[in-house]
């Protein structure tokens, strides 16, 4: 398989005629009108992701699916649930429900997942990886910070795979990152990888959740709730979506209205995410949080580890002490 092969094949993946296509696939994606940083920058701020849990109607086809395109462990099995991660790190949960209804497109909760590899390379094996195993994608774009593959699973949960940029090539002006959805070089990704044979045998150990993309129903509110009492810092706002970061990096958490605006609390019953983690290094910084979340009237339920809050409209995060 050549690289021009590969190209043609991951257009053919995403539906695009071209890598323009492509790009602007990837842009409505994310909501766009009309050296490495990996996880060792992304999970070295002082709040980050740690794990997302999904709830899933089949257990077996979606835990197959994380393990054979995405790479991750099964560290955990039961008749239930399964736990997959990387290096021995726990990123993903997966709780079955059979009879639960699929989430609607319009519905608040996840919008992807973004698993972060821990080098350019890696997502370059990666594609060349779901490449020769036509795993359908729906996207790629250059996004200044970082370059990004889009997909979806099984039951329809947003997936973005990235590799970040150096930081020091990151554009900031007055507290705002500079971001795109410009086409991907594949060409110029796939210079660091074999397309005549797949090098992705696992996931590498450095995988991590780089950040978590919500559905909302309304901006101001979920900025009320994840700025000014989860404590994350604003570093992009544009229209229909706000993005957020802990320690400078470019975003942990973006949230958009773009097929939800109005939306009210979400259906228990459904499909989707459940709850997400951000690990936290200060138990300062914890103490602080739950301060601000009492001042609030959340509720607040206490761990063995941390403490969980609910959003506006019904996704836990769990603040978890490291």
């Amino acid at each position: 398989m050549n690289i021009d092969l590969t190209r043609r094949t991951l257009l053919a993946l995403a539906g695009a005629s071209s890598l323009s296509f492509a790009a602007a696939a990837a842009a409505r994606a994310e909501g766009v009108p009309g050296g490495m940083a990996g996880p060792t920058f992304a999970n070295r701020t002082p709040m980050h992701i740690g794990m997302v849990t999904l709830r899933v109607r089949a257990l077996d086809r979606m835990t197959d699916f994380y393990r054979d395109v995405l790479g991750m462990a099964v560290m955990e099995r039961t008749a239930t649930s399964a736990r997959l991660g990387a290096g021995g790190v726990a990123l993903l949960a997966l709780e079955a429900y059979p009879e639960a209804k699929i989430a609607t497109a319009n519905a608040a909760g996840l919008y992807h997942t973004a698993f972060l590899m821990p080098a350019r390379k890696d997502l370059a094996q990666w594609l060349v990886h779901v490449a020769r195993n036509r795993v359908p994608l729906t996207g790629f774009a250059d996004h200044l910070v970082s370059e990004s593959v889009y997909l979806n699973d099984p039951e329809g949960n947003g997936i973005e795979v990235y590799a970040d940029r150096a930081p020091e090539k990151w554009q900031w002006k007055d507290g705002t990152v500079a971001m795109a959805t410009d086409r991907l070089n594949v060409d110029d990704l796939l210079t660091l990888t074999d397309t005549k044979v797949s090098q992705f045998a696992k996931a590498p150990d450095g995988l991590r959740i780089g950040h978590v993309h919500l559905k909302v129903g309304e901006l101001d509110k979920a900025d009320g709730f994840y700025r000014k009492t989860i404590g994350l810092d604003l570093t992009r706002r544009r229209e229909g979506a706000t993005f957020l970061s802990s320690g400078h990096y470019h975003h942990h958490v973006a949230m958009n209205v773009w097929d939800s605006a109005g939306a009210g609390r979400r259906d228990e019953a459904a499909t989707g995410l459940v709850w997400f983690s951000l690990n936290i290094e200060k138990p300062d910084l914890l103490a602080a949080q739950e301060q601000r979340l009492s001042e609030t009237g959340a509720k607040i339920v206490r761990l063995a580890n941390g403490i969980e809050a609910i959003d506006p409209w019904g996704t836990s995060v769990r603040l978890i002490r490291m």
